[in-house]
Parts: C-alpha cells; sequence; structure tokens
C-alpha cells in the first residue's frame, strides 16, 4: 500500500554532494551576511479595542516594509504563530513577545500598541532585544483620524532608527511606500482579519481567510498583497487553480511585488508536467524585483537541480544561505538530494535533522525524517517523527495517515485505531477523498485479518 506522500516540493536530481556540502559548512561558520543580517520577529500591535484589527494590520505591513532590505531578515509570522500554539511541558507555558522571539531564533522583536480616538492615532512602537530581554520604547507617531494608513507606514523609520541600519532616504522611502499596500482602510480591515484567520493554520482558520481577502480584493481590486495572499490560502485549501488565479492577479496589478512570482515558481515546479522552465523564470522575476530574496533563491535552486544544472543550483544554495543562514528549506532540499539521489542515509538524517534545528515548526522536514526512518525499518523513530507532526499540527492528514502505515509493523491493534482516527479528520478534506477511500478499503482487510 502506497504512503501517504503529502505536499512536497520537487525532487532535485544530481547536484554534486560535496560542494553542497562545502557550501553548508560555509553557512554554519558564518559569513559576513550574517553579522549583517538581522532576524526580527514582528507582533501585532496590541490595544484596548475589541477588535484590535489595526495591530494585525501594523504587524503585516512592517513585516512587508522590512522585507525591503537585506539588512533585516523578518521571520516568517505564521512562525511565531505555530511557537504559541505548540504543547509546553510547563503548566502555564511562557508566551511572551520574549519567549517567541527565542523560540523563532530572532535577535529583536517588533511589538508595540496603539491608542485610536476621534482626534486620531497614535502608536508607541518598541523594540526587544531578545540576548538581553531589555524592551526599548521609541518615539510615539501620531497622525489625524483620516491618515490611518499613512501614519502607521512611517514606523519602520522608527526601527531603522534604533538599530541604526544606515539606510539611505531612498531605500527608507521605498520601505514606507511598501508598508501602503492600499489606500482603502475597509479594505485593510479585511486583509487584516483574513491574515489573522489565515495565521491560525486550521481549515476554519482558511475557509474564514478566503472569504475575507475577497472582500479586500473586491473593495480595491488594486491590493496586490491581498491578491497574493488569497492566493497562498486557495492553495493551502487544495484549489491550485485559484491560487494562480490570484498570483497572476497580484502580478497583473502590481509587478513590483515578488512574492506571487515565487509562489507560480514553486506552483511550477510542483506541476505534474514537470513545468521547470517556467518555474526558474518565475524565480528569476522575483530575484530581480528583490534581490536578497532567500526562498527564491531555494527555489531557483530546485529548479535548477531538476534540469541537471548542478554548479548553478549550488550558486542559489549558497546565494540563499549567505542572505539567510536560518534558511531550513536549504537543509531540507540537502536531505532530499543526500537518501532519494545519492543513498546517503546518514547524511540525509544529518541534513533533516538540522534543518528541524533550525525551524523546529518545519514539518515537512519532520515528515522526510519519519519517512526515512520507515523505509530503513526504524518504525519506532518514523512513529515519533509522525506523532510530533500530528503534536504540533492535529489535523496534518499525511502524519495521520503515515503513523497508521507506521504502526501496522508495530502493533496491528493501534494501526486500526490510527486508520480510524485519519479517516474521521481526512473525511472533512476534498482533496483527501481518494486516499480515504484507499484508507477504507485498506482497514476493512486488516479488521478482517486481526478481529478485535
Amino acid at each position: 500500500m502506497a504512503r501517504h506522500s503529502g505536499p512536497r516540493v520537487q525532487r532535485m536530481r544530481g547536484p554534486m554532494v560535496g560542494l553542497l556540502v562545502g557550501c553548508a559548512l560555509l553557512a554554519s561558520l558564518g559569513g559576513t551576511a550574517w553579522a549583517k543580517t538581522r532576524p526580527v520577529l514582528i507582533l501585532p500591535y496590541q490595544s484596548t479595542e475589541t477588535d484590535a484589527w489595526f495591530g494585525e494590520a501594523i504587524a503585516e505591513t512592517l513585516f512587508v516594509a522590512a522585507q525591503g532590505t537585506p539588512a533585516l531578515l523578518p521571520i516568517d509570522r505564521a512562525r511565531a504563530m505555530q511557537a504559541a500554539r505548540a504543547p509546553a511541558a510547563e503548566a502555564t507555558p511562557d508566551r511572551s513577545p520574549l519567549a517567541l522571539g527565542r523560540a523563532v531564533k530572532a535577535e529583536f522583536v517588533f511589538i508595540g500598541d496603539y491608542q485610536r480616538s476621534d482626534a486620531g492615532i497614535t502608536i508607541t512602537p518598541r523594540l526587544l532585544d531578545v540576548k538581553t530581554g531589555q524592551t526599548q520604547t521609541l518615539d510615539p507617531v501620531k497622525g489625524p483620524s483620516d491618515k490611518l494608513i499613512e501614519t502607521q507606514a512611517t514606523l519602520i523609520q522608527s526601527y531603522a532608527k534604533a538599530l541604526s541600519l544606515g539606510l539611505k532616504s531612498d531605500e527608507l522611502d521605498r520601505m514606507v511606500a511598501a508598508a501602503k499596500p492600499t489606500t482603502n482602510l475597509t479594505a485593510l480591515e479585511a486583509f487584516a482579519k483574513g491574515r489573522r484567520s489565515a495565521l491560525t493554520g486550521t481549515q476554519e482558520g482558511n475557509e474564514g481567510a478566503a472569504e475575507l481577502l475577497a472582500r479586500a480584493v473586491e473593495v480595491d481590486p488594486t491590493f496586490a498583497l491581498a491578491h497574493y495572499h488569497l492566493g497562498a490560502v486557495h492553495l493551502v485549501l487544495g484549489n491550485r487553480w485559484k491560487a494562480a488565479a490570484q498570483f497572476r492577479a497580484s502580478t497583473q496589478v502590481d509587478a513590483g511585488i515578488p512574492e506571487p512570482f515565487k509562489a507560480l515558481g514553486d506552483l511550477f515546479m510542483s506541476s505534474p508536467r514537470r513545468l521547470f522552465d517556467q518555474a526558474i523564470e518565475a524565480y528569476q522575476r522575483a530575484i530581480t524585483i528583490r534581490p536578497h530574496y532567500a526562498d527564491a533563491h531555494v527555489g531557483l535552486g530546485d529548479a535548477k537541480a531538476a534540469k541537471g544544472e548542478n554548479e548553478a543550483a549550488i550558486a542559489h544554495y549558497q546565494k540563499a544561505l549567505s542572505l539567510d543562514p536560518l534558511n531550513a528549506r536549504v537543509q531540507f532540499a540537502l536531505g532530499k538530494i543526500y537518501y532519494s539521489e545519492k543513498g546517503l542515509y546518514y547524511e540525509a538524517v544529518s541534513a533533516y535533522k538540522k534543518a528541524i534545528e533550525l525551524d523546529q515548526y518545519f514539518l515537512d522536514a519532520r515528515m522526510g525524517l519519519g519517512e526515512i526512518y520507515e523505509e530503513k525499518g526504524l518504525y519506532k523513530d518514523a512513529v515519533g517523527e509522525y506523532k510530533k507532526v500530528i503534536e504540533l499540527e492535529p489535523k496534518h492528514t499525511a502524519a495521520h495517515y503515515n503513523l497508521a502505515m507506521a504502526y501496522e509493523k508495530l502493533d496491528p491493534k493501534e494501526a486500526i485505531a490510527q486508520w480510524d482516527r485519519y479517516i474521521g479528520i481526512a473525511s472533512t478534506v476534498a482533496t483527501e477523498k481518494e486516499w480515504v477511500d484507499v484508507a477504507r478499503q485498506h482497514l476493512k482487510k486488516l479488521r478482517d485479518k486481526f478481529p478485535q
């Protein structure tokens, strides 16, 4: 019976492993980019308002602005949400900004609060140093009630000054402009609420996000960032066609945003038609727009490797690691090469573990590690990895499926119970229908073989 593969990055072919080891070692030893790049976690600003959606909007626009310079490395906000949701051994787990910053290996955390009134808005930014645990309060930013978007967009200037980034005025101007992705406050509200819903990581959250983000682009059809995130939500919900349409809509209304081009590259890479040339073109467009876009370099490396262009692939992996030494995707890519293409078990395990060390919420790396253990007959170890995935994402259907498969080698009765759990969870997911049908047939055979 086939194992549930789940979502996967396209397998790479034949890069020169020795050189990749060298570039990974070079990154682990550090480099000039590590000294310059500052990983930052950006959290929603707080308020006494009942629905503090504007605080979520500030976090989103600050994230976009921070992406505008290689001096800052804004950490994916979903990772912080995962850290906040993750089970903890303590009775009262620490979910403070400092604890979250440490969990995602940030150097600084951008936090703050705001107060709105009929007269206008006052926003107070704060900078938390993760190493020292001390918080610096920056100068408040104030603006009239009809200039909320313009006022919050200037916050990046406060952080750039506090961190002594030494940016030129035109660089700061571009970052401020990026922090104004729409001029429509109603659209921004729908967008912020949609992002908050998507970051819950649940089916219901993504469905709610799809409705809210669709509302945002309906109110402001030129809201390119909302088009992109709507596409990302559609992709999570399993609708590749709608996702591609929104990514393309984003590029059409604003060709200066790199994320939708990178997302299209990922779609091309995962296409059964093996559209590697189209993926390369999309990744190159993203990198042209933002040369320090590490994930786009990783994607381009994957695409080049898939075409057998080894030296070019290695160069992009090296570039990605120089821009983002915390990039777990490169280690994940290495793990796949080591095992699938070279049959190097120990090297593959080491790479997957490195990816998990860099990002403990990188579930694809845990799934890959579990599958290697399973193929090598280390079923207890495989069970441990699949359980960890489920612990972090209780409705991860591929992990439930693979866990049932692994249990069959250890405990048939537990396998039967796990198949029941998988079917119960996956039956509500449209994209799992074929897997559920297979699981039901398999479960019937197991029950016949091991009557309880």
